[in-house]
């Protein structure tokens, strides 16, 4: 089994997250995960102050047990380096400095950010718990091949596929959920994988700003539930969701969002038979077979850590695709996709499908994914190829387009049919939940049924 190496760089409710906080501030795991020398060094945690303590919800969690060890032990393999994408484009901080007396005594505690800039106000960030890289991000991840996967990947558990430059590697969401980020390098590409599972808020980021390669980790901080991370290089501070830095010395800077999509381990496995998986073997001990936040999704459930007012045209925990397109920012609710895996439609300028495959699970599940539901996933993606704009239908469990006939998967790849091996462009999505999408972007258009423009 081969496994290769790249360098490059909340907390559950009530007492699981407390849990999760604990055990994620603590020591790596100790030697005996397998093979040791192929372990990747952990992040080192800066020094931070006693976590705040967060609020307790009625009917606590049990704890996590310990992580079970991985079926073998892989080796570490080097990977060739694609071409890179071109730098990434970045917006020139324009935020306007405050006093630093405006800022609370709790968020300023052994950080070297400079806190008279901010663009939000520090009223609305608040401890998640954990101190910062308390939920400790991945460096050095290792994979295994997709020809040899570890016997504990289940075909429907999600994770997040992302193809740069012919190169693919999926990031499973039970390793994400533990980590929060991890800094990595695919096709000659500095990214940044990062998920907030309280907004289950799953974004790729170029890391590079003005010829600087930031390497991320979690403050510890929270606003509006979701993760705020934070960049070694400066320590300014960084809204997940937006990919903005909101304090500090960069701040009202932009990062680059690289399309991915969360799909089954079985969908990225069919699409990149020669892709990766990251390993469990991350250099700390953590339950990845366990569920840390299991049946947060649920229909009904409040977020977590959350005060902002909750758009009632969905409920707070329903999936959205979510995309912002020429200026037009617009969600899709997932129950659109009970009756139809196509959504043919036209955002601004830029017209669009939407690919469905009711396979995946959700991440918020039973120990082994043993009492998840089915949640599905999606794929969105540009019509237009080699001159040509497709439409697209359900045809049975297949996606096929109505020009040529060809046979498409959910990660817009033609697999049968006159176009087969030929895939479409990805566009940048998401899946987040409903509160968390709509209190960033509270101008979101609703789509569905007759708001479809087809």
């Amino acid at each position: 089994m081969q496994i290769s190496k790249k360098l490059t760089i909340g907390v559950v409710v009530g007492v699981a997250m407390l849990a999760v906080a604990c055990q994620n501030a603590g020591t790596a795991s100790e030697p005996g995960l397998q093979d040791t020398a192929a372990l990747a060094a952990p992040a080192v945690a800066a020094a931070a102050p006693t976590p705040i303590p967060t609020a307790v919800p009625p009917t606590p969690f049990p704890a996590p047990e310990p992580a079970a060890e991985p079926a073998s032990a892989p080796t570490p393999a080097d990977a060739a380096t694609p071409t890179p994408l071109p730098m990434a484009r970045t917006q020139t901080p324009t935020a306007t400095p405050f006093p630093t007396d405006d800022v609370p005594a709790r968020l300023v505690r052994n950080w070297a950010t400079d806190f008279t800039k901010h663009s939000v106000a520090y009223s609305e960030i608040i401890s998640g718990g954990p101190p910062r890289d308390g939920i400790p991000p991945i460096d050095e991840p290792l994979f295994h091949d997709v020809s040899d996967p570890p016997d504990y990947m289940v075909d429907n558990a999600p994770v997040l596929s992302l193809e740069i430059n012919g190169e693919a590697k999926a990031y499973p969401l039970a390793i994400m959920i533990w980590h929060e980020i991890v800094n990595d390098e695919i096709g000659g590409v500095p990214v940044s994988i990062t998920y907030c599972p309280l907004c289950n808020t799953a974004i790729v980021f170029d890391r590079r700003v003005d010829g600087t390669v930031l390497d991320f980790g979690t403050s510890g901080n929270l606003r509006n539930s979701d993760l705020v991370m934070w960049d070694r290089q400066t320590e300014s501070w960084w809204q997940q969701i937006t990919g903005e830095a909101i304090v500090g010395e960069l701040t009202g800077t932009k990062l680059e969002f690289i399309p991915a999509s969360l799909v089954s381990w079985s969908a990225f496995a069919e699409n990149h038979p020669d892709g990766q998986v990251q390993s469990r073997i991350t250099g700390f001990n953590r339950d990845y077979a366990g569920a840390p936040y299991g049946g947060y999704d649920t229909i009904g459930n409040r977020p977590f850590l959350f005060s902002g007012q909750i758009d009632d045209r969905l409920d707070a925990m329903e999936r959205v695709v979510g995309l912002t397109v020429d200026g037009h920012t617009v969600a899709y609710p997932f129950p659109i996709f009970e009756k139809t895996a196509v959504v043919n439609d036209t955002v601004g300028l830029q017209n669009l499908v939407i690919f469905y495959a009711s396979d995946t699970l959700s991440a918020f599940r039973g120990r082994g994914y043993s009492e998840s539901r089915v949640i599905g996933s999606t794929g969105v993606f540009d019509p237009n190829l080699d001159g040509q704009k497709l439409t697209f239908r359900q045809d049975g469990p297949s996606i096929v387009d109505d020009q040529t006939g060809s046979s498409w998967t959910v990660l817009g790849q033609a697999v049968e049919g006159p176009l087969s091996g030929k895939s479409l462009t990805p566009v940048v999505h998401a899946n987040h939940f409903w509160f968390a999408w709509a209190v960033f972007f509270p101008e979101t258009e609703l789509r569905s049924g007759d708001a479809i423009s087809g």
